[in-house]
Formats: C-alpha cells, sequence, structure tokens
C-alpha cells in the first residue's frame, strides 16, 4: 500500500503545497485523478471562496457556499463536494499513476467525501497522497489504519510521489 499524507502549518498551505506538487508532477507526465484546492480571498475579514480542481484538468467545483457576513457555521456546500468526489471517481476508473486528496476533513471522517476513492485506489494499487487536517489526523488514522506522513515541503513530496510512481 502506497499512502502518505501531509499536513502544512497554516491556513491554506496544505492546499498551496498540493496544487503545485500537482502541476509539478502533471509537468513530468504524469496521470493524475483527485483534487486541489484553489481558494480566492474575499473582501470580508477570514473569508475564502473555496474551489476544488479535478485533476488532472478540471472542471474547477465551489465547494464553498457564501453565508453572509456574520456567519459562524460550515461554509461547505456538501453537494458540490460529493460532485467533485463522483467526478473524481469516475476518473479513477480510467486509471491513474496517483490520486491527490486536498482534504481528509470532517464529510470524510464521517464516512463520506473522498473515502470510496481513496478505497478505490488502495484496491487497485494506485498510489495516494492526502491532504490532513490535524483536527481528522485520528480520524484518517483509524480509517487506513497506516499511512506515511511527508514533510510539508515540495521536494519531500515530489520525491515520495515519483518513488510511489516509479
Amino acid at each position: 500500500m502506497k499512502l502518505a499524507y501531509v499536513i502544512a502549518p497554516g491556513r491554506g498551505q496544505t492546499n498551496l503545497l498540493l496544487a503545485g506538487v500537482a502541476n509539478a508532477l502533471t509537468q513530468q507526465g504524469l496521470t493524475l485523478c483527485g483534487t486541489v484546492q484553489l481558494d480566492t480571498e474575499r473582501a470580508e475579514d477570514h473569508h475564502c471562496d473555496m474551489d476544488v480542481l479535478i485533476l488532472p484538468d478540471g472542471p474547477k467545483i465551489r465547494i464553498s457556499q457564501f453565508l453572509g457576513t456574520n456567519a459562524r457555521g460550515c461554509k461547505l456546500n456538501p453537494e458540490a463536494l460529493e460532485t467533485a468526489v463522483g467526478q473524481t471517481e469516475e476518473r479513477l476508473k480510467a486509471g491513474a499513476d496517483l490520486l491527490i486528496v486536498n482534504k481528509f476533513g470532517k464529510q470524510e471522517a464521517e464516512g463520506r467525501g473522498f473515502r470510496e476513492a481513496v478505497g478505490e485506489a488502495l484496491a487497485r494499487d494506485i498510489p495516494a497522497i492526502i491532504g490532513v487536517s490535524e483536527g481528522s489526523r485520528a480520524a484518517f488514522m483509524e480509517f487506513v489504519g497506516n499511512a506515511e506522513e511527508l514533510s510539508p515541503d515540495h521536494n519531500a513530496v515530489m520525491t515520495w510521489a515519483l518513488q510511489a510512481t516509479g
């Protein structure tokens, strides 16, 4: 089983790391499947629009919903996330060199989201790199049993990916 995860400190840093890695791996000719998250800051304090790019070449799907300036609830749009999941699962059936999932978060911890895609990739012996939030680490490890934690560094993630797919 070739499974790794990364947790980068700082808001949005895992997203930036995985998007950069996906771009570099695509330029090296690997066939990727999965998602990377591309956030766009909004004028309101601490708000952003969350989009995921379905690898390898789109579409880009907005997975957030704007709930208002003073909203405190989760801004994730679960229906949009499931659309991204469905597209990822369809592309995974065609095969890939590597699965990248931007985040194992609350949806996955509760048994939804990208869980099936990760399981399918591992069943097909397709290596996977998963972004994990610190708050979801325990649920992730309970789900997968064992995975290699990667340093949140572009070169470290690239090295692992190239070795896993080589």
